[in-house]
C-alpha cells in the first residue's frame, strides 16, 4: 500500500516542486508514495475529513488567504490522529511560528528537492514516539 502525502499550497508551482522532489517512492525506501494535492483550506479540511490514512501533510506557510502555519495549528488541535506535518516556510526566522503551530518539521523556500525528500523520508520512517 502506498504512503499518502497531502500537499497544500495555493501556488501550483509549489505543489509541482514538492511532487517533483518527493518522486514516486519514499526516500531511501521502495515504499510507493501517493500524493494528494489541494489548493484551498476548505479542500484540505474536506480531504482530511474523508481520508484518515494521510500520513504526512506538507503545508505551504506562504499560502493565502489561509497560511500553512495556522492550518497546522488547527489540524494539531482538531484531528486525532493528526498526520505528521511538514511546513514550508519563507523565512528562517519563522521557525518559532512553526514550533507554535505544532509542526513536526520545517523546510525553507525555495525547495531543495534532495533535502525535502530526505526530510519527508525521515519523518515517515522514524519510530513513533511512545
Amino acid at each position: 500500500m502506498a504512503t499518502k502525502v497531502l500537499v497544500y499550497s495555493d501556488d501550483h508551482t509549489v505543489r509541482e516542486d514538492v511532487r517533483g522532489a518527493l518522486g514516486s517512492r519514499l526516500s531511501g525506501s521502495d515504499q510507493p508514495i501517493e500524493i494528494v494535492e489541494v489548493a484551498t483550506a476548505p479542500a484540505l479540511l474536506s480531504r482530511l475529513d474523508q481520508d484518515d490514512d494521510i500520513e504526512l501533510a506538507i503545508l505551504d506557510g506562504e499560502s493565502t488567504p489561509a497560511g500553512g502555519m495556522g492550518l497546522a495549528k488547527q489540524l494539531k488541535d482538531e484531528y486525532d490522529p493528526c498526520p505528521l506535518i511538514l511546513l514550508l516556510v519563507g523565512r528562517p526566522h519563522d521557525a518559532w511560528l512553526a514550533a507554535w503551530s505544532g509542526a513536526d518539521a520545517i523546510h525553507p523556500h525555495p525547495i531543495d528537492p534532495i533535502e525535502l525528500a530526505g526530510l519527508a523520508g525521515r519523518l515517515l520512517t522514524a519510530p513513533a514516539a511512545v
